[in-house]
């Protein structure tokens, strides 16, 4: 007898992902059928999949359990585990928001980057969602990336997973896009890295493309904005340690805008939209072709 999976799809800033409702843990989502359903031809097409999980019932995140009720197992489109997606957590709360089991205001959601503090706006000043996206990490070294003949220093920035952000004067230079850029040194990223080419709009308004490990060129990136706009802030010599005071950049992406703040105490948050457009159900039949 055909059994059915639940889904729905979610884009935030059009980074896009299919979205697995299962509080139990029951749904086995082995790296085959991620690809499989983030396939755009064959499958729903994603950049990646959030899987919705309450934390108590996942073996990575039940010591979150008192923190956090709801885990993101974040996938990448490719099928690999990723620590944490800054458009996914909007996304995933947005879920939250659309299935009933929060509203409007505070939660809290765990991820392998750790709880992440959510807001989510009444629907009368726009309903956009801010997520606390944690500190940012700026190992020392040099590190250079490429594209063909071009090469730029690049800064070291986590954000609880690994950029390197790049300034450029054409966003047509980081060319195609579809193969990871080259870096180095090679010890800087064991566990490869998400590249940001970036360039000057106005005052604190900065313009980005982004290649994602895992993915490929996508229409936007949170971890990577927040990324840009910590490189930015300390290349025009901000940094809210320092002066006491928060600084706020635009980033615009390839599919939309969000809004960054770094505060004094170091905490980064990140402000944007978040739109759920489909749901439905995938047949078990498919998926189990699929993986085959």
């Amino acid at each position: 007898m055909s059994t059915r999976i639940a889904f729905l799809k979610g884009h935030g800033t059009e980074n896009d992902f299919v979205i697995i409702p299962d509080p139990d843990n029951a749904v086995e989502l082995s790296p085959a059928a991620v690809t499989a359903l983030c396939d755009r031809r064959a499958g729903i097409g994603g950049d990646g999949l959030l899987h919705v999980v309450r934390s108590a019932a996942h073996p990575e995140a039940r010591h979150l359990a008192d923190r956090a009720e709801w885990f993101m197992d974040y996938r990448n489109g490719d099928g690999s585990v990723a620590e944490m997606c800054g458009n996914g957590v909007r996304v995933f709360a947005r879920y939250l928001q659309h299935a009933g089991h929060v509203g409007e205001g505070d939660l809290a959601v765990a991820t392998r980057g750790g709880v992440k503090t959510v807001h989510i706006a009444k629907a009368a000043s726009g309903g956009e969602i801010t997520v606390g996206m944690g500190k940012a990490l700026l190992p020392g070294g040099d590190v250079t990336v490429s594209v063909g003949d071009h090469q730029w220093p690049a800064r070291n920035v986590n954000m609880g997973n690994p950029h390197a952000v790049a300034f450029v004067d054409d966003l047509a230079d980081a060319g195609n896009l579809y193969d990871p850029p080259p870096f180095s040194p090679a010890s800087a990223y064991p566990d490869g890295v998400n590249v940001e080419f970036v360039v000057e709009r106005a005052p604190r308004h900065v313009a980005m493309r982004v290649h994602e490990r895992g993915v490929g060129e996508t229409r936007s990136c949170g971890t990577g904005a927040c990324a840009v706009a910590v490189a930015a802030a300390r290349r025009d010599g901000a940094d809210p340690a320092v002066t006491g005071a928060p600084v706020t950049y635009t980033v615009d992406l390839p599919g939309g805008r969000v809004v960054i703040t770094e505060r004094p105490d170091g905490e980064i948050e990140m402000t944007g939209p978040a739109v759920i457009l489909a749901e439905g159900e995938i047949m078990s039949e498919w998926l189990e072709t699929a993986t085959a």
